[in-house]
């Protein structure tokens, strides 16, 4: 007779698995990985890896989606501390900043190259602009901003966005991608500002 399972160890390995997927994939990307790999590199068996996800591709699209998930988490702690509309907007921006520091090339151009994974990361995007769009309506009902189109200001930042993150910003200007969100935040809050 076999003892029970645990269903919360299987919740922690199932975490702790998709953590150390996610330091793996933020350092060194992950295109270049099999399965074979990933489960040498994780110290387990193929068949454990095939209770996240049914392919490799499945596993990417699960560790991205798992990524952004625990990033929004930081970022909307981030904001919970802030007092006022334009520090809020000023903490989301840099804490997504902080959020994509640990993203190496690697892994913003296998992001960029892999559809599922991509797809992830354009629907956080648009979940973004949609939250920062709801921190300038917030600033400009309390009178902290001046009375502007919320939808394109928020537009604006998100293209600003995946500027950032696609690395075309530092590109052309030398910014890390936190600098360039403290400055987006600088010019955004200082350009709504009432």
């Amino acid at each position: 007779m076999s003892a029970p399972t645990d269903p919360d160890f299987a919740t922690r390995r199932r975490s702790q698995l998709f953590d150390e997927l996610l330091a793996m994939f933020l350092e060194e990307g992950f295109a270049h990985f099999t399965l074979d790999a990933i489960a040498g590199r994780l110290r387990c068996s193929k068949s454990t890896l095939y209770t996240l996800a049914a392919s490799k591709g499945e596993l990417v699209r699960a560790t991205t989606i798992h990524f952004f998930r625990r990033a929004t988490d930081d970022v909307e702690a981030a904001v919970a501390e802030a007092a006022s509309p334009r520090e809020k907007i000023t903490a989301y921006l840099e804490a997504v900043g902080d959020a994509l520091g640990g993203a190496s090339p690697a892994f913003m151009t296998d992001l960029a190259a892999f559809a599922p994974a991509r797809e992830a990361y354009e629907q956080n995007t648009r979940i973004a602009a949609a939250r920062v769009r709801e921190l300038i309506d917030e600033g400009v009902a309390t009178g902290q901003f001046r009375d502007v189109h919320a939808a394109f200001a928020a537009d604006l930042a998100a293209t600003a966005m995946v500027r950032i993150q696609q690395g075309d910003v530092r590109a052309a200007t030398g910014l890390d991608d936190a600098g360039a969100y403290r400055e987006l935040a600088a010019l955004l809050t200082a350009g709504i500002s009432a």
